[in-house]
């Protein structure tokens, strides 16, 4: 079979097998196999159907099981071979469907016995995938035509406190933060619908406070309305942001799967902002669950626009280097040359666009900083102007204390967010 016509699965293995036989183990569970050979399983079946391993890289050895339940060979010598496998499924076994393709690269091979560690660390899709979705409708180049943005990062903020604030006081702040010339306002994603903020009532008061602003500045924010919700949700408050004239709708991908993103992105008219809270539940052992190069692959043919992909010196446990591989993940060509805007999200400020910016060696991301522009010293527009200067002196080649001498909000973040580190 066409090379074109198959998926491609790299997984980071770790058996107490032979790297060989739990290779085998894995294809033929998520193909054509299981535990015993049966009735119709014939030598044609297999091989037109039989998932083929193309590739087998041993690596370090260890002296323990990273997952518990694993059933040891006889006679076992005590060593736990890791490696990387490289196996691929005939298309014609699910189809260009992206839920299907999650039962074959990520299904029940996680609760092998013969394995104790399993990460799926890429995945190569044939063109079919593209003809099925059409990936995102906005992506970097939309966004910024939306906003008039250009050469430089979309910078902007997280709704903060998080849940809480009522309809009205809600309003007061989106309307200061537009006032302060900032490109970009989310939801958290922690607030959505809550019945002490109905979403028909928060989209009517954001919207309008979004007009004064825009009116009294001659700039147009963008605001990512959190419709995270069932599917007739989705359509629904999809439908109330438009209608008031809302610009960006956000949604929380594990929340409603890549099949409600796909739905979602099948009648938006707005950019999608995709946030992956719960993704450290997924990836953050090493021994178990995905890179986020394979997720954002799927994220993006289904239709995220903006993918959040943590932040540098952030707040979280993920290293810089693992942040460094989203950015330029998602700002690499995918299948139809699907690009998505990264997010940068998570414990930022002004002092962390240096390191940024050396990350993504492009000015193509948007950099949302929560505490770190709310609260700034000299409050929320002195918070945006120095994310913005020190980005300029970064994409200048100018130091960040280079920057404070000249330019007091940089220096009043320093005093403020250098010291504790966010």
């Amino acid at each position: 079979m066409m090379q074109s016509q198959r998926v491609t699965a790299t997984y980071w293995v770790e058996t107490p097998y032979a790297l060989e036989q739990a290779a085998m183990i894995l294809a033929g569970e998520q193909s054509t196999g299981t535990f015993t050979r049966v009735p119709g399983e014939t030598d044609l079946l297999r091989e037109r159907h039989g998932a083929i391993i193309e590739q087998i890289e041993p690596l370090e050895d260890h002296d323990g099981p990273g997952l518990p339940g694993v059933a040891l060979p006889a006679g076992h010598d005590g060593v736990f071979r890791r490696g990387r496998v490289v196996i691929s499924f005939p298309l014609h076994n699910f189809g260009p469907s992206i839920p299907n393709l999650m039962s074959a690269v990520a299904g029940n091979l996680y609760e092998l016995q013969e394995l104790s560690g399993l990460r799926l660390l890429d995945l190569d899709l044939p063109e079919a995938f593209a003809a099925r979705y059409r990936g995102p409708k906005f992506g970097i180049e939309g966004t910024r035509r939306l906003l008039g943005v250009y050469d430089r990062p979309l910078l902007g903020t997280i709704v903060k406190p998080s849940v809480g604030l009522s309809v009205e006081e809600l309003a007061e702040l989106v309307e200061r933060l537009a006032r302060a010339g900032l490109d970009v306002v989310k939801d958290d994603e922690l607030n959505a619908d809550p019945p002490y903020a109905p979403f028909e009532q928060k989209v009517a008061a954001v919207t309008a406070a979004i007009e004064r602003a825009a009116d009294a500045t001659g700039k147009r924010m963008m605001y990512a309305f959190n419709i995270t919700g069932d599917w007739d949700e989705l359509r629904r408050n999809h439908d109330l942001v438009v209608g008031a004239g809302g610009n960006c709708v956000m949604v929380s991908l594990l929340s409603i799967g890549l099949a409600g993103l796909a739905h979602l992105n099948s009648y938006s008219e707005v950019p999608i902002h995709g946030h992956r809270n719960q993704w450290g539940m997924l990836t953050r052992s090493p021994h178990l669950g995905m890179e986020f190069t394979a997720y954002q692959k799927l994220c993006r043919l289904a239709g995220a626009d903006h993918l959040h992909v943590n932040g540098l010196d952030g707040k979280f446990y993920e290293s810089n280097e693992s942040v460094t591989r989203s950015i330029q993940a998602c700002t690499t060509p995918l299948l139809g040359g699907y690009q998505t805007m990264p997010v940068i999200s998570s414990g930022q400020w002004a002092g962390t666009a240096h390191a940024t910016y050396a990350a993504a060696a492009t000015v193509d991301v948007m950099h949302l900083a929560g505490g770190g522009m709310l609260a700034h010293p000299d409050g929320a527009a002195a918070g945006f102007e120095s994310m913005r200067l020190a980005w300029e002196a970064a994409v200048a080649g100018q130091s960040l204390e280079q920057c404070a001498d000249r330019h007091s909000a940089v220096r009043r973040a320093i005093d403020k967010f250098g010291k504790a580190g966010r």
